[in-house]
């Protein structure tokens, strides 16, 4: 199951688990959208992998599968994807 993690790991903004601007790698790490369009190019910095839309976990799903409230914020990793 997806973490859901809560902010950008280049600007630590907030995500919100209905945020139509999270974008995930298949690791699961968590960039906004303007991050990953323009700082990023749409690469991970830490896996070189592809970002794409997070998906939106129903409200009515998370009660029982709460998005992750683990932060991960580490800008100076953010400049040039591996």
């Amino acid at each position: 199951m997806l973490q859901l993690r809560p902010s950008c790991e280049c600007c630590d903004k907030l995500l919100p688990p209905d945020s139509t601007e999270a974008r995930i790698c298949s690791f699961e790490c968590t960039f906004c959208a303007t991050c990953a369009d323009t700082v990023l190019h749409g690469a991970c910095p830490n896996c070189g992998g592809e970002l794409l839309a997070r998906p939106r976990r129903p409200a009515s799903k998370l009660a029982a599968n709460p998005a992750s409230t683990e932060r991960v914020y580490k800008p100076a990793g953010c400049a040039s994807p591996a």
